[in-house]
């Protein structure tokens, strides 16, 4: 009975903790302001992590939505043209929808799994697994 306990104890520890808090997930709002024709996102990099994906995944999906040319500076994001908030915030709604909530009930606790060639979103809350397009 010891073992078995030790052995779930380690078990435990190896699992990824999933927040269980039904706080709502709120995307925070992109910050950022134009400097001639480009648009400067402040605080890309703070968004990326909170719905914890890959910048350059997030990156390329939102140049691409926004059919814009763009560069990654540290911690912003240079588009190369005008581009108004709501748009861009339109857009960043669209891919936590994608890529990030699980369709089943609804949870911001997913990872992006590539298996062969398919993308999935896989959910460490409900263990659903939905496949996602992979080329972006």
């Amino acid at each position: 009975m010891e073992k078995y306990e030790k052995l779930l104890n380690e078990a435990y520890k190896n699992v990824k903790q999933v927040d269980s808090s039904s706080g709502r997930f709120e995307i925070p709002k992109i910050e950022g302001h134009f400097e001639g024709k480009k648009t400067i996102l402040t605080n890309f990099s703070q968004i990326v992590s909170y719905i914890r994906r890959k910048p350059e995944h997030f990156q390329k999906f939102i140049l691409k939505e926004l059919a814009v040319s763009g560069q990654r500076e540290g911690d912003r994001l240079v588009l190369n043209m005008k581009v108004s908030s709501e748009k861009i915030n339109q857009k960043i709604e669209q891919y936590v929808k994608e890529f990030v909530l699980c369709k089943e009930c609804g949870k911001p606790d997913t990872e992006l799994v590539k298996e062969d060639r398919l993308m999935f979103v896989r959910c460490l809350a409900c263990g659903a697994k939905h496949s996602v397009r992979g080329k972006i």
